[in-house]
């Protein structure tokens, strides 16, 4: 079920414009939460000096001093990060940072199978083997409570930099006892946005070091904001306040990138002509890290960043490539076991999907819960098999379910959890699978309307108001992504027709759209099935029309943008939703 949802901010900036572009445009912006000529101006300019002082981060101040002490005494540093694009980039700002000031630096990216999430106390152990002094954790570590007790019972200091939500016990917050700890979500961190990535965190961490080691102004923020704008798309933080700022003015840094291993990787997935945006993050290059980190070892991908040979990096972006469409395999297959699992046991009626199929390579848990959390528009949990009777997944989540919590109020069934409000990970043990599952769900208060997708729209727009103009005037509203999607309008009563199945796998559907005399190239993606199965609702064939023509009569909610193709441009409207009215 769809309820479509027509935003209407109560805001003066939706008044302004002169021009009906200009309307447009504001009536938008307003409906981002600008509400004031002072937030207007900062959406309008995502300038670098928008970002708040680093040093307002809760023992920010105290790991720069940790850290510079183990600088000037020649301590051996190891930084742990994680093994997905958050992670590798995280572990790649700090080391190529701190490595320069210190060369007794050297890191390591847990393997997801072997070593599991995170800093761990064989980790612990092995680096008092190596003699290392100080561990750097980033992109966890808020959770890993053995773990730092056992680096402080074993005299290694910590600073953590982590951004995921603190553990919750009695209705309060728990805390490891790291030296230092750095994450915006602990309760007494004043430091006023709170959405960033690890690998903002840790860019920021990197910038205020830099301005006490007398870096001039702006060095680093050339080095490093582009890595922190790669993860911040790819770990879908919200584009909202500091995250577009970074976003904004990292792909500036991205798409003129002197990094000899993500020129590689751009000129292999052919975006090297292109004007990057964050669709190519998530939906291109993100993958190829993460499949670096699902199917061997993050370690490859961060090692693409650090390589200075063409040759060596032309190698590892093509590795890169190869395990992600090795990975990409493996999870149609997984995919279509749990929505045969999911169906056969009717899960999909529960508020929280819980499945689990035996022999799934743990890595693509994420990716598959997520896949069926789009499909059925619900919190959804896969589970895998994990060494000896324990099983291993991750979940994700609809905007109205916070999953962590959901699974928290679970903890007594589980050997490990954490995550976001959209994500997490958890574990346990086999027999405790049925238990979990019946918990979960009699713990929910979803109702029937939360499972509603809601499709929001900007704005009802006839197509006489699309043009050129428009939509470039449109893109001061970017970069879009996460809570700040392309501008989505609404159609009532428009003709589409002349339609053709195209597209590698033939899931695109072509067609053009008419309204009076206004009239428009448009493309769908993804609903194919959807769509042919709303047109045999209203006794309308989708072969017929593909063979002899005809026009329908449908509402669309659709977004629009310039096409560009064999150095043409014309307006293209892709079709996001829609609702068939009728043959003509």
């Amino acid at each position: 079920m769809e309820k479509w949802l027509i935003k209407s901010a109560d805001s003066n900036i939706g008044k302004l414009g002169q021009t009906a572009n200009e309307k447009i445009l504001y009536r938008i912006i307003a409906n981002r939460g600008i509400e004031n000529q002072d937030q207007l101006k900062e959406f309008l300019n995502p300038s670098l000096t928008l970002l708040a002082d680093p040093s307002l981060m809760k023992d920010l101040d105290l790991g720069i001093d940790i850290l510079l002490q183990a600088i000037d005494q020649g301590k051996k540093i190891r930084i742990i990060g994680d093994y997905d694009v958050d992670g590798i980039m995280s572990t790649y700002i700090l080391y190529k940072f701190i490595s320069k000031e210190n060369p007794k630096t050297d890191y390591q990216i847990p393997h997801r199978i072997k070593d599991g999430y995170g800093i761990s106390l064989e980790m612990v152990n092995k680096a008092k083997e190596d003699g290392v002094d100080l561990i750097i954790t980033c992109d966890n570590g808020v959770s890993a409570f053995e773990p730092l007790q056992a680096a402080k019972d074993l005299n290694i200091q910590t600073i953590v930099l982590d951004h995921h939500e603190p553990k919750i016990e009695n209705g309060s917050q728990v805390l490891p006892l790291a030296t230092a700890l750095i994450n915006p979500k602990q309760d007494k961190c004043p430091y006023p946005f709170k959405g960033l990535c690890g690998a903002a965190i840790s860019y920021k961490f990197i910038d205020f070091l830099s301005q006490v080691l007398g870096y001039e102004e702006g060095e680093v923020v050339r080095d490093y904001l582009e890595y922190a704008a790669i993860a911040t798309v790819c770990d879908v933080m919200d584009l909202v306040g500091e995250n577009r700022v970074i976003v904004a003015n990292g792909l500036k840094l991205l798409n003129n990138t002197t990094n000899i291993g993500l020129k590689c990787l751009i000129k292999a997935t052919k975006l090297d002509n292109i004007n990057l945006e964050p669709y190519h993050l998530g939906f291109i290059i993100g993958p190829l890290f993460n499949a670096s980190g699902r199917l061997d070892s993050a370690t490859l991908g961060l090692e693409l960043l650090l390589e200075e040979n063409i040759e060596k990096a032309v190698s590892k972006a093509k590795l890169l490539q190869e395990l992600n469409v090795e990975r990409t395999k493996l999870t149609q297959e997984a995919l279509e076991l749990f929505i045969k699992d999911i169906e056969a046991k009717k899960l999909f009626e529960d508020d929280i999907i819980v499945s689990y199929v035996g022999g799934v390579h743990q890595s693509i848990a994420g990716i598959v819960a997520g896949r069926i959390k789009e499909k059925y528009n619900k919190p959804t949990i896969i589970l895998t098999d994990g060494e000896e009777d324990i099983l291993k997944g991750s979940a994700r989540s609809i905007d109205e379910y916070h999953i962590t919590d959901g699974i928290a109020k679970t903890k007594d069934l589980l050997t490990s959890f954490g995550g976001h409000k959209l994500a997490a990970g958890l574990s346990l043990k086999r027999e405790n699978l049925q238990g979990f599952r019946k918990q979960i769900n009699q713990d929910s208060t979803l109702t029937e309307e939360d499972f509603y997708r809601k499709v929001m729209i900007d704005l009802g727009l006839p197509l006489a108001f699309i043009n050129s103009d428009l939509i470039n005037l449109l893109d001061k509203i970017g970069p879009y992504g996460n809570k700040n999607p392309r501008p989505i309008f609404g159609g009532k009563d428009l003709k589409l027709g002349n339609f053709k199945i195209i597209g590698k796998n033939k899931n695109v559907l072509k067609m053009t759209i008419k309204e009076k005399d206004s009239f428009f190239d448009g493309i769908m993606f993804t609903k194919l099935e959807e769509f042919e199965h709303a047109l045999e609702e209203k006794g309308l064939s989708l072969p017929r029309l593909l063979v002899s023509g005809g026009d329908i009569k449908a509402d669309i909610v659709y977004s629009a943008a310039i096409n560009k193709w064999q150095n043409k441009e014309s307006i293209q409207l892709q079709v996001k939703n829609f609702r068939i009215k009728g043959g003509e």
